[in-house]
């Protein structure tokens, strides 16, 4: 089952949290045991898996990742947002979670981020539902 949704994002580096939009695309299928795959179709943004108890630890990544790879900074790229394709592309676009007796195998502290580096913009996010 492939599905996508649309997401709008607020600001030029944004962490949006999407686990319930997961979770509402595996309750929305018969799975008991699969995989789910997220992707992100755009090259400055990505998708990520990390802790959603604690709003510091979002602020702290975004804080960390553009003190590494600053907006200018020489780069040679026309557009304006080397920064944001760098950023992408150390996160990554795509995640895959297991999913047991019908759910997310997440840890307890985990949630699953959008990531914009060149916002505000819509984007979209596909999620793909492999069955065992």
């Amino acid at each position: 089952m492939f599905k996508h949704k649309k997401i709008k994002t607020n600001s030029r580096v944004d962490f949006i949290d999407i686990t319930k939009k997961a979770n509402q695309i595996v309750k929305g299928q018969s799975i008991n045991s699969g995989v789910l795959i997220i992707n992100v179709p755009h090259t400055t943004a990505a998708v990520t898996i990390n802790e959603n108890a604690d709003p510091s630890v979002r602020e702290d990544i975004i804080k960390q990742l553009n003190k590494v790879i600053p907006f200018q900074d020489n780069y040679n790229h026309l557009e304006g947002n080397s920064a944001a394709h760098i950023k992408s592309s150390i996160i990554g676009s795509d995640q895959s979670i297991l999913i047991k007796n019908g759910q997310l195998e997440l840890g307890r502290w985990q949630g699953i981020f959008f990531c914009e580096f060149d916002g505000p913009r819509t984007r979209r996010i596909n999620f793909q539902v492999i069955k065992e």
